[in-house]
């Protein structure tokens, strides 16, 4: 008799894409992340948005701003819901001290790329980021396109 093993599921929660069409990401982060039993299980449905969501940096901590997680409809009525508070991330003060002088160059910005399970925690990744120029973003774009086109024509022929 042999046991089979339960598919895998995708760890990932969410994606943040936006990011990587508005930034250049240099140096990527993970960090743990302070949440509420709510958030958790509101996280496990998906019900996660992670657009314009930024890392505030403030007396040697980093908090999570932006980021929207909304309360199941059968959340209990007791607990006040608020989807977009400000949630502590947990790094250790190196990591903080990298992301601190990171932030403090010109042009540059820390950014949540993603939501993951790792085990049964929900760890957040972080990215030190630079800001893209209009017309870096539309190369992107051609670059894209071309690949796109490539693999057409292969595929093709």
């Amino acid at each position: 008799m042999t046991k089979k093993k339960p598919k895998q599921q995708s760890t990932t929660i969410a994606l943040n894409k936006k990011v990587k069409r508005d930034y250049f990401l240099e140096e990527k982060f993970e960090a743990g992340i302070s949440l509420l039993g709510w958030e958790v299980k509101s996280l496990r449905d998906g019900r996660v948005n992670l657009t314009d969501t930024y890392v505030f940096l403030k007396n040697g901590e980093a908090f999570l701003i932006g980021t929207n997680i909304a309360p199941l409809p059968s959340a209990s009525t007791h607990f006040v819901t608020d989807p977009t508070r400000t949630r502590k991330l947990l790094l250790n003060h190196r990591e903080l001290q990298k992301l601190e002088e990171g932030v403090n160059q010109k042009g540059h910005t820390c950014v949540c790329t993603a939501l993951y399970w790792k085990g049964h925690l929900i760890k957040c990744e972080i990215a030190l980021a630079k800001g893209k120029a209009t017309y870096d973003k539309r190369q992107d774009d051609k670059a894209k396109d071309w690949d796109r086109q490539k693999a057409r024509i292969m595929r093709h022929s």
